[in-house]
C-alpha cells in the first residue's frame, strides 16, 4: 500500500488556492517540476486525477479533488498544531522575529512585549523596526517584517490582524488651561483653540475626522509627526493636542506637566492590532510572539496602562 505524505496534501491546496503550479511553487518554496510530480503521485496513490491542467489558464480541482478538499484542509490544521504544540518550548523556540511598530506605539508596547518574550523564550532575538502605517504595511507585503503593531484603520484585505486593544482619544492641555478644570471635554470646546497636530497617517485622519464628523473645522496652528514634540508643544503653552497613545507620565520630556482628560461626546475608539500577512503560514516562532502579546492583553495594566 502506498501512503501519501502532508507534503503531497500541502501541494495540492497550495496548487488549488494559488490556481497554478507555478504560483503554487513560489508559494511553498520549491521549484515546479517539486510539485508537479508530487501531485502525479499524490493521483496514482488516490486513483483519481486531482487537477485539471489547463496550461495557460492553470488548474482547477477535479470533483474528486473536492471531495477531500476539506477533510485534506483539516487534515494539514491539525498537523501544524502538532507541530506548534510540541515546538513551543523555551528550549526549542530560536531564531529572529522582526517585530514592526507604529512609531506612537513602539516605546509604550514594545519594551514590555520583548521583556515578557524574552522571558519565556530566552534563545529568541527580537529585531524592532519603527515607521509609519503605510511603511510597515509595505514592509509585511515584502517580507522584511514579520508582524506588526499597528492601529486597525485602513488596512488593506491582505493584511492579517489580531486584535489587542481598543483606545480612546484624550485631550492634552497646558498644566495651567482653563479647561483643566473640567472631568470631559467636547470638541466644540476646543475647535476654536489652537491645535497641535500630530500629523503622521493614520492619526491625522483619525482626529481630523473627529471634527468633521461632528461638522467642525479645527483650528491648526503646529504640525509634527513626533509624539513628544507634540506633547512638548503643549508643555510649553502653545496649544491643545488630540492623542490616543498614552505614556504613563503626565511630563514632557523637558519637564514640562501637561493635563489629561478625556474626550467628551465621540466616536474616538481606535483599535490596535498585531498585523501579518493574511496567507503567510505562521512559523512557530510568529505564533509565540502572537501568544505573548495576547497575554499581555489580559493583563492591561502592564501593557495598556496609558489607556487609562
Amino acid at each position: 500500500m502506498h501512503l501519501f505524505t502532508l507534503r503531497q496534501l500541502e501541494y495540492l491546496i497550495a496548487c488549488i488556492d494559488h490556481g497554478s503550479i507555478a504560483a503554487a511553487a513560489e508559494a511553498v518554496s520549491v521549484s515546479q517540476p517539486t510539485i508537479s510530480i508530487a501531485i502525479t503521485k499524490l493521483e496514482k496513490q488516490f486513483g483519481s486525477q486531482l487537477l485539471l491542467r489547463q496550461h495557460a489558464q492553470g488548474v482547477l480541482p477535479t470533483s474528486s479533488a473536492k471531495k477531500i478538499l476539506g477533510d485534506v484542509r483539516v487534515l494539514l490544521n491539525y498537523a501544524d498544531e502538532l507541530q506548534s504544540n510540541a515546538l513551543m518550548t523555551s528550549e526549542a523556540i530560536e531564531g529572529t522575529v522582526r517585530l514592526g511598530s507604529f512609531i506612537t506605539l513602539a516605546p509604550i508596547i514594545l519594551p514590555t512585549l520583548v521583556k515578557r518574550l524574552k522571558e519565556e523564550f530566552p534563545n529568541v532575538y527580537v529585531k524592532i523596526t519603527e515607521g509609519t502605517q503605510e511603511n510597515l504595511i509595505h514592509e509585511l507585503k515584502n517580507h522584511k517584517i514579520d508582524l506588526a503593531l499597528l492601529y486597525d484603520i485602513d488596512l488593506p484585505n491582505e493584511i492579517d490582524t489580531v486584535s489587542l486593544s481598543e483606545s480612546s482619544a484624550y485631550v492634552a492641555l497646558p498644566k495651567d488651561h482653563i479647561l483643566r478644570e473640567k472631568t470631559e471635554i467636547s470638541l466644540n470646546e476646543l475647535v476654536n483653540l489652537p491645535l497641535i497636530l500630530l500629523d503622521v497617517a493614520p492619526s491625522r485622519t483619525f482626529f481630523l475626522g473627529l471634527f468633521e464628523e461632528q461638522g467642525l473645522k479645527p483650528k491648526i496652528a503646529h504640525t509634527s509627526p513626533s509624539l513628544e514634540l507634540v506633547r512638548g508643544m503643549v508643555g510649553c503653552g502653545l496649544g491643545y493636542s488630540l492623542l490616543v497613545t498614552r505614556p504613563s507620565g503626565d511630563t514632557t520630556y523637558d519637564g514640562a506637566k501637561i493635563s489629561i482628560r478625556p474626550l467628551k461626546g465621540a466616536n474616538s475608539k481606535s483599535k490596535i492590532v498585531l498585523s501579518g500577512l493574511a496567507n503567510l503560514k505562521k512559523t512557530p516562532l510568529v505564533k509565540c510572539v502572537e501568544k505573548i502579546a495576547l497575554t499581555l492583553q489580559d493583563n492591561q495594566n502592564d501593557l495598556f496602562k496609558f489607556q487609562k
